[in-house]
């Protein structure tokens, strides 16, 4: 099915209209689910003030946490997953690409097997899966320095060797973890449902502050799109710029991982639908591309919840992962020109 052909100087507006309206509804559904569904009328109610108790409790303490850390983690995966594919010029590019995933699931695992008496597990892992998944990109940057030199291709080929070492130390702690495998395995997943006030408040400022200054830096990340001689001689930094941005998408991914787990597809989709919308402008395709997250992570919670009568809660790792792995195919076959990687 072909898009409609929307005027240029439309299609950003169009786009934040169309991202803006699908994020209110799956919000609105989100909110509703209960295992007595609510009606969107009776979740409006709620919101302006007029629900009952019993829908005041399912909506505002049970149903909103999830659904703000829902769009927290998915606004800073998509525009990490943006800023990473820009960085390497590569449409393959994810947050994860330089072996985050595996760094956090390392220590998320070392946090289930080996607790500490005075630090309650509920804390310790994510703090540690934090902690591994920004220790991971340190490690891969200060590998992939050649003479003082960083270079894209050296820094994801470090990032492929040192994410495969450390999925394999998951796999072993998985293997000798005897009652605690399912906990591993369940974090390896993503899951929203240890959301909680008190995570969305530590984590929000730092993916946040993240996602502003790689807004902020977006035209100096269109200049090294062009590669990093030709952003050189536009003045461009390229050894503190590329650091900066590789040090906020680490943070801003492992806030995001940090009580979720590690949820995939969403920073490796997200972008080249935005680029599809509105070009390959990053001035554009990394605000938008918030929108695009977050509603796409609603949604993909909204469905997990809807078979919960029948098999449970779907773990949202596998709600994103089928729906946007044969979506990238499809747009990798069909719309590579349109999105801006030739």
């Amino acid at each position: 099915m072909r898009l409609p052909r929307i005027p240029n100087n439309l299609r950003t507006p169009v786009a934040i209209g169309l991202l803006l309206s699908i994020t209110f509804i799956v919000i609105l559904l989100d909110l509703s689910w209960a295992p007595r569904s609510l009606t969107l009328s009776e979740v409006w109610a709620v919101i302006t003030g007029n629900g009952t108790w019993g829908n005041n409790v399912i909506v505002l303490n049970i149903n909103l946490p999830r659904v703000v850390m829902g769009l927290i983690v998915g606004a800073g995966l998509a525009v990490s997953g943006a800023v990473m594919q820009a960085l390497f010029r590569n449409p393959m590019a994810s947050p994860y690409i330089l072996g985050l995933s595996s760094g956090a699931s390392l220590g998320a695992a070392i946090g289930m097997l080996f607790t500490i008496s005075f630090i309650p597990a509920a804390i310790s892992m994510p703090i540690l899966a934090f902690i591994f998944c920004f220790i991971t990109m340190m490690l891969v940057y200060s590998l992939s320095r050649v003479g003082g030199h960083i270079h894209t291709e050296t820094l994801l080929l470090a990032g492929i060797a040192v994410g495969a070492f450390m999925s394999a130390l998951v796999s072993f702690f998985t293997f000798i973890a005897g009652d605690k495998m399912e906990g591993i395995v369940f974090w390896s997943m993503g899951s929203l449902s240890r959301a909680s006030v008190e995570n969305i408040i530590l984590i929000f400022p730092i993916v946040f502050a993240g996602v502003m200054i790689m807004t902020l830096l977006s035209k100096e990340l269109n200049a090294m799109m062009l590669g990093d001689a030709h952003a050189m001689d536009l003045g461009v930094n390229v050894k503190n710029i590329r650091l900066i941005l590789l040090i906020c998408t680490t943070l801003v991914t492992a806030a995001s991982v940090a009580f979720v787990g590690v949820i995939g597809f969403v920073g490796l989709v997200i972008p080249h639908i935005v680029r599809l919308l509105v070009g390959p402008d990053n001035r554009k395709v990394i605000p938008i591309s918030i929108l695009g997250g977050a509603a796409y992570m609603v949604a993909c919670d909204y469905i997990a919840h809807a078979f919960s009568s029948t098999v449970g809660v779907l773990p949202i790792g596998i709600i994103t992962a089928m729906i946007g792995g044969p979506y990238f195919i499809y747009l990798l076959r069909r719309r590579k020109k349109q999105v801006g990687w030739s």
